[in-house]
């Protein structure tokens, strides 16, 4: 494991923060995954989250886990190496991580680094874990090993293809649409306004008493809205 200070005053408190957010089950599920998926014969990693930090840390497990998830000759990373140099170990993450976001990792969702190589963020690299399997199991294309429980699949667009005649057919319908409703708005609109002209004539009135005048009320009021 990368060799760093004690953290003091508020950087200690940042750093207990960070820790608290990593979840020891998701570990054990994530280690299981990764030997399952890369179909090697290596041991788990003892529980615990710096123990899980240096199973990782050079990089040869993901590197291995990210060109398993890809067809046979077309692995985004071509060599691996076993190397213990720091700048070696470092650059076999970035590969991953680069892979990852390339396979459709959210920018978001991938760690750096720093995060795994010094230790700095174990839940963030459980992230960039999980959203990788939860891409691996939706995309459902045969590379994937292991228990599909282990993640969610990820929600996929539902997008329809419309032709040009479609679409001008849909403009068409809703512009008839438009008009149709612009004449019942405005037929409507006469015809409350009518019967309130018809309703003022009839209270100021004084001579509606005969079916009649009636009549000859309300088709003055129609004569009115019409005109």
């Amino acid at each position: 494991m990368a060799n760093r200070g004690p953290s003091y005053g508020l950087s200690r408190e940042v750093q207990e923060k960070i820790e608290q957010k990593y979840d020891p089950e998701l570990e054990s599920r994530l280690a299981n995954w990764i030997i399952v998926q890369c179909e090697e014969q290596i041991e788990p990693p003892p529980p615990g989250r710096q123990h899980f930090q240096t199973w990782l840390m050079d990089g040869t497990l993901l590197c291995k886990l990210i060109n398993s998830l890809h067809p046979k000759g077309n692995e985004p990373i071509a060599k691996i190496s076993e190397s213990k140099m720091a700048f070696k170990q470092m650059e076999q993450i970035s590969q991953f991580l680069k892979a990852a976001e390339i396979y459709g990792v959210r920018t978001t969702d991938i760690f750096q680094t720093v995060d795994l190589w010094e230790g700095k963020d174990m839940a963030a690299v459980q992230r960039t874990l999980m959203a990788l399997g939860s891409l691996a199991v939706t995309k459902d294309d045969g590379c994937y090993k292991g228990d599909p429980s282990w993640f969610h699949r990820k929600a996929q667009q539902n997008r329809r293809g419309f032709s040009e005649e479609q679409l001008r057919q849909g403009q068409n319908v809703i512009g008839l649409q438009m008009g149709s409703n612009k004449g019942a708005s405005q037929s409507a609109t006469r015809v409350h306004l009518g019967t309130w002209v018809f309703v003022v004539l009839c209270v100021s009135s004084q001579h509606v008493r005969t079916a009649a005048s009636y009549f000859s009320l309300l088709n003055y009021a129609k004569t009115i809205i019409l005109f």
